[in-house]
């Protein structure tokens, strides 16, 4: 059984590969860039807004920031690195033609243990009574946490389907948007859990 080649570049009509500018040069398929640099322009108007509301009430911010589970936010920082690090050699890997499913399986694997751990943070926060309705914090608190465990869903799906139809091309496709989920967390915990 012969394996089918998959293109590694996005096809025009006219049969030539299309010409997607600086996005072509990048790992995996263009699409994915576009998509990494909107969900990018959209947290990064959620930090916006989360410095602003900051900045009219520090007081509130500061006490409910207090709040917070430092220690869970940051041990779930090192379980996502190190899922990000997982995908990375999975994708070195396949580039290789060694065997890289069970790095990829790992990744997923913590990336359901980020996800459980933020339940568990989310469920101490709501049995302490601190809900959407408490103040502006946690009002953004939830919704930036909350939109970043979304994504995280997401990528694990993304890590499985590109695991189970495995070209180097849907690797890295997949890889970027799973490091694009580790970056906005690496931004998010600070300013969200830390900077005061």
């Amino acid at each position: 059984m012969t394996e089918t080649p998959v293109p590694t570049a996005v096809v025009a009509a006219d049969g030539e590969a299309a010409d997607w500018g600086p996005l072509s040069s990048l790992p995996g398929n263009p699409m994915m860039w576009i998509l990494i640099l909107g969900e990018l322009a959209a947290f990064g108007a959620v930090f916006i807004g989360f410095a602003v509301a900051r900045a009219l009430d520090p007081a509130t911010f500061d006490s409910s920031q207090a709040q917070l589970d430092r220690l869970l936010g940051g041990v779930n920082t090192m379980v996502l690195v190190t899922s990000g690090w997982l995908v990375a050699i999975a994708v070195r890997r396949r580039a290789s033609g060694r065997p890289h499913c069970a790095a990829m399986l790992g990744a997923m694997a913590l990336g359901g243990l980020f996800l459980a751990i933020k339940a568990v943070e989310y469920g101490d926060k709501i049995g302490r009574g601190l809900t959407l309705e408490t103040n502006t914090f946690f009002q953004l608190y939830y919704l930036m946490t909350g939109f970043h465990a979304m994504h995280v869903a997401a990528g694990i799906v993304i890590l499985g389907i590109v695991t189970w139809w495995d070209s180097l091309e849907n690797m890295e496709t997949g890889a970027a948007f799973w490091h694009m989920v580790d970056l906005i967390w690496v931004l998010l915990y600070p300013i969200v859990y830390l900077l005061r």
